[in-house]
């Protein structure tokens, strides 16, 4: 709403804004203010901003910005002197605010700007339009936002009902392993009942002749007695069997656990004796190093190729790691651009490879860093760091095959991990028995 005092209804400065100023538009008025600032002499400034006649027109805006808007709306004479200093700098677009029509390809903050400074007939329309732009533009930016976590969370659904599915998918298989193991021991156990049978009709068996000979003497007798005593004692021995098999049935699962981690810890201790009686030397050679790949500083200007590809849990990585000579082969770019895609490609790729470097001292697991390949003026010079393997794809093979060699390199059952988001590239590793993540999770466990 537009109020009007003194002037005539053409006057704008009789006009009053009626709500506070747009939060673009104070920044514009506020860098108005410190560029024009510079030009004026210390008597000319209002008696609260002498003190920042030195500053730089950054430091004004940043240290004085409220002091100064304070001014320029007190102020009439520091508002026309701030406003020669404007139609200097900018003689286009404040001719046309004189003349009551803005340019239509400036941009409205800076207009609603220029027009809070020198107060032209309709001058509050401009702010007041600018701050509705400014909303409008900030809720559409709100709404993309939205859209893109919406897809993102979409995703992470489909991810979960896919683990819940294979996750039942293995529990159903080992409660089938359970059931066959139970039969097997519900027939141990009826067994085991047949014998306490038979051996409780020789037990009678026994007392009927030992009834029949007791006429036949005290020696007979002491021997029936003896007889009758090792008998209990198989008895015995053969209930405490039954209680065994009874025990056995009720813990079910966990006596087959422990037969196979006992199987386990027997294979293991068989091949450590048996690589000590070899004497086999430690494996020099990788299989990551027999594929046919560009390492860094090596190549030609044409053999570089810089396509990168776009995007729970990292205790997840951490135990995919602890595993026995686990190998982590990273989607370089995939990654780099999920996580700080602002920065140049140098310097993403000396960031990654020192978080590499570190992940790599902390778990022990070889890695290796793949970068897809492109002509460029000059070869990638680089030194990698310790522990983390650099390859660069060379012309005409992408990264996402490359990372698909060193898949294929690896012997069956060696545990292999790719990082990357390409769905491809997660599909290709998984046939082949890697075992993909996302490079959010790396990104995660990095930070």
């Amino acid at each position: 709403m537009v109020e009007t005092t003194g002037g005539g209804p053409q006057d704008g400065a009789a006009e009053v804004l009626d709500r506070p100023l747009p939060d673009g538009v104070r920044r514009r008025v506020v860098q108005i203010v410190a560029d024009g600032f510079g030009g004026l002499t210390v008597a000319e400034l209002p008696a609260q901003l002498r003190q920042y006649a030195r500053f730089t027109p950054t430091r004004r805006a940043k240290f004085a910005g409220n002091a100064m808007a304070a001014a320029l709306e007190t102020d009439p004479l520091f508002r026309q002197r701030i406003g020669e200093k404007l139609r200097e700098a900018e003689p286009e677009l404040t001719g046309a605010l004189d003349s009551g029509s803005p340019p239509p390809a400036a941009d409205p903050l800076d207009v609603a700007a220029a027009a809070y400074v020198l107060r032209p007939p309709g001058w509050v329309k401009l702010v007041t339009a600018a701050g509705e732009e400014a909303q409008r533009a900030d809720a559409e930016r709100a709404d993309e936002e939205t859209r893109a976590e919406l897809e993102r969370l979409r995703a992470e659904l489909a991810r979960a009902r896919d683990h819940t599915r294979a996750e039942t998918e293995r529990l159903r298989a080992e409660l089938d392993a359970a059931k066959k193991e139970t039969d097997s021991l519900h027939r141990k156990l009826r067994s085991a009942l047949a014998d306490v049978k038979r051996g409780e009709a020789a037990l009678r068996k026994l007392r009927g002749e030992m009834e029949a000979v007791r006429a036949e003497g005290q020696t007979q007798v002491s021997a029936a007695e003896s007889e009758t005593r090792r008998l209990k004692a198989r008895l015995g021995e053969t209930e405490a069997a039954l209680e065994a098999a009874r025990r056995a049935a009720r813990e079910g699962r966990s006596v087959e656990d422990m037969r196979v981690r006992l199987l386990l810890d027997t294979v293991l201790d068989a091949a450590q004796g048996l690589r000590r009686e070899l004497a086999l030397p430690p494996v020099s050679v990788r299989p990551a190093e027999t594929v046919d790949a560009v390492e860094p500083g090596r190549m030609t200007p044409k053999d570089i190729a810089a396509r990168a590809l776009s995007e729970d849990d990292p205790a997840v990585l951490d135990q995919l790691l602890a595993l026995p000579q686990a190998h982590l082969v990273v989607d370089g770019y995939n990654v780099t651009k999920t996580g700080y895609p602002q920065m140049p490609l140098e310097k993403q790729r000396l960031r990654l490879l020192g978080q590499l470097a570190q992940l790599a001292a902390q778990t022990g697991a070889e890695v290796t860093c793949v970068f897809d390949g492109a002509e460029l003026a000059a070869p990638v010079l680089l030194a990698p760091p310790r522990g983390v393997r650099v390859l660069f794809s060379k012309p005409g093979v992408t990264a996402d095959e490359l990372i698909r060699q060193l898949v294929r390199a690896e012997p069956p059952g060696r545990p292999v991990i790719v990082a990357s988001t390409d769905r491809e590239v997660a599909d290709g590793v998984a046939r082949a028995g890697a075992r993909p993540v996302a490079s959010a999770v790396l990104l995660k466990r990095l930070s």
